[in-house]
């Protein structure tokens, strides 16, 4: 995608996640800041319906740990370690996963059955398993849509998928396991 389809095509994923149940029943949400090729949250962040929620975003402690840090402001943040800006630890308020009322994840591919794929490291799919009442959501471009995702046994479904096109429901909701288990 060029930049500017890109950008419009992420405000209208924000506008669509705005609009959302979820998203208006939530007061602490786990966000991210968007590599190159992502959808940009930041517009999100701007709507008025952004006004009053806990916006979070992760924050990586090891090779396969993240976590997640509710920033103090504009100056609180640092380079992490993939070059992406994240909350500053010492000046962030750390949120555990159960305070989360929604989690809204990167990704590179998608299905509809709520199957998604990362960037391979495994940083959410270790971390969703905590996050025990919030609503769990991919967020993606509709051009990353595939027929299937596959899955391995600690990959994690997405409860929603939203695009700039749809909101996808996954058929297993209630079951977050890609491999039909819940542990």
């Amino acid at each position: 995608m060029e930049a500017g389809e890109r950008n419009a095509a992420s405000m209208e994923i924000a506008r669509k996640i705005a609009a959302s149940d979820e998203f208006r029943g939530a007061e602490t949400i786990l966000i991210y800041r968007a590599m190159p090729d992502e959808v940009d949250l930041s517009f999100l962040t701007r709507l008025p319906e952004a006004e009053g929620k806990r916006l979070c975003y992760p924050r990586v402690l090891t090779k396969n740990r993240m976590e997640a840090l509710l920033p103090s402001g504009d100056k609180g943040w640092k380079k992490g370690k993939f070059g992406i800006l994240e909350p500053d630890p010492e000046t962030s308020l750390h949120i555990r996963p159960e305070e989360l009322d929604l989690v809204l994840c990167p990704c590179t591919a998608f299905d509809e059955n709520g199957r998604r794929m990362g960037m391979g490291g495994g940083y959410y799919d270790r971390y969703l398993p905590k996050c025990g009442k919030a609503v769990i959501a991919a967020v993606a471009f509709e051009g990353q849509k595939v027929t299937a995702v596959p899955t391995e046994e600690t990959d994690m479904c997405m409860e929603r998928v939203f695009t700039e096109t749809a909101v996808y429901q996954a058929k297993s909701a209630g079951n977050r396991r890609s491999d039909g288990e819940n542990r």
